[in-house]
């Protein structure tokens, strides 16, 4: 069973950072592509930033230049910095597996409310 454990979220001022942990079991993490997604309120969820299994990164031109994706597979763990914030990046945050693993795989995510 997949499960996928965000954490790291928070408030803070723009201009501020923000590291946000995602905590993966019941999938080996190390052979698979994994990204970070966010939900703003009202909008779908959208792919953000993306690893490959050699760590190969991909970013939205949003966020590049100031969230960096990063794993440790032997933590089976990813993480997002995020730098630079600014108040639209306001939203929940989760991670997956790219493509992502289904509907009910989605983790509860990890708030991140930058004020301005």
């Amino acid at each position: 069973q997949v499960q996928l454990v965000e954490s790291g979220g928070g408030l803070v001022q723009a201009g501020g950072s923000l590291t946000l942990s995602c905590a993966v079991s019941g999938f080996i993490f190390d052979i698979n592509n994994m990204g970070w997604y966010r939900q703003a309120p009202g909008k779908q969820r959208d792919l953000l930033a993306s690893a490959t299994m050699r760590g190969s990164t991909e970013y939205v031109d949003s966020v590049k230049g100031r969230f960096t994706i990063s794993r440790d597979n032997s933590k089976n763990t990813l993480y997002l910095q995020m730098n630079s914030l600014k108040p639209e990046d306001t939203a929940v945050y989760y991670c997956n597996r790219v493509p992502d693993f289904g509907e009910s795989s989605w983790g509860q995510g990890t708030q991140v409310t930058v004020s301005s």
